[in-house]
């Protein structure tokens, strides 16, 4: 059930399918809160926009202020009446995992040792440096955004990192544009959306599962596209990067509804 007040035309059915499917903390709710914002100034006031958006929620673990920035900053980018925006994009909802899927795909691909052995660049005996690795993965010109944490994150040209990207433990994994953007609350900020370039690589991370069914999981993944490499977490996940340059998100749709209904984390 929605909030309307009785002075209020009826919102747009694709603005009830936004609202209607809130992700989860971690799998993009504060970008949701953003783009929900956007789309709701022309048709409702800023106090009615915040009601929405705290009823669509209620349960979620928010920030304090979120919802409130979230409409204050979307305000100048106010989605137009008119505007060609996409219903059927708008209602997407990742597909729920598929169990018995999944489990074929892991008996019949194989496991680590056969990921392993696939890979062109033999990495047991002698394994490439994260320099050369990162020189095959980017442009020689790419402006990279990486750091020891996240808070820590810089966005530098690919040359002034050279000899000290082995000690940062996090990377974008698409070239930026810029040295800084404003993230959503207006922040300056060298990770944040507003400096991010095209889509490079689709990364598939999977949160359940043994490393064995995991690496399975990306064998039969990179049937169906590039995969250009397959990291580590150091904790329960290996993580495949998939070149995808060039490529819409449109496009994109298709495969990562199928690594989501193999297990894929839907947050990436």
């Amino acid at each position: 059930m929605f909030y309307m007040p009785s002075n209020s035309r009826p919102l747009p059915q694709f603005v009830k399918d936004l609202l209607s499917a809130p992700p989860t903390r971690g799998g993009g709710l504060h970008q949701w809160l953003f783009r929900v914002a956007r789309v709701l100034h022309p048709l409702r006031s800023r106090e009615e926009i915040i009601h929405l958006l705290e009823s669509a929620t209620a349960g979620q673990p928010l920030k304090a202020g979120e919802i409130i920035n979230a409409v204050d900053n979307s305000k100048s980018c106010a989605w137009v009446p008119g505007q060609k925006i996409d219903p059927a994009s708008a209602a997407k909802r990742w597909p729920e995992i598929n169990e018995e899927q999944r489990q074929a795909v892991i008996e019949r691909e194989g496991s680590l040792v056969d990921l392993i052995a696939a890979s062109p660049v033999q990495c047991q005996e002698t394994p490439p440096s994260t320099e050369e690795v990162i020189d095959n993965l980017m442009g020689k010109d790419s402006l990279i955004c990486a750091g020891k944490t996240q808070r820590e994150a810089e966005t530098k040209r690919r040359e002034d990192w050279r000899g000290t990207l082995d000690k940062m433990q996090f990377i974008v994994p698409s070239p930026m544009v810029q040295l800084k953007g404003r993230t959503f609350d207006g922040k300056p900020s060298p990770r944040s959306l507003g400096n991010v370039g095209p889509r490079r690589f689709l990364v598939i991370e999977q949160d359940h599962g043994s490393i064995e069914e995991q690496s399975a999981i990306l064998i039969h993944l990179a049937r169906k596209a590039p995969l250009a490499l397959a990291v580590f977490s150091g904790g329960k996940s290996i993580h495949g990067w998939f070149y995808c340059a060039g490529l819409s998100d449109q496009e994109l749709w298709p495969f990562m509804c199928m690594a989501r209904s193999l297990g894929a984390c839907r947050s990436t």
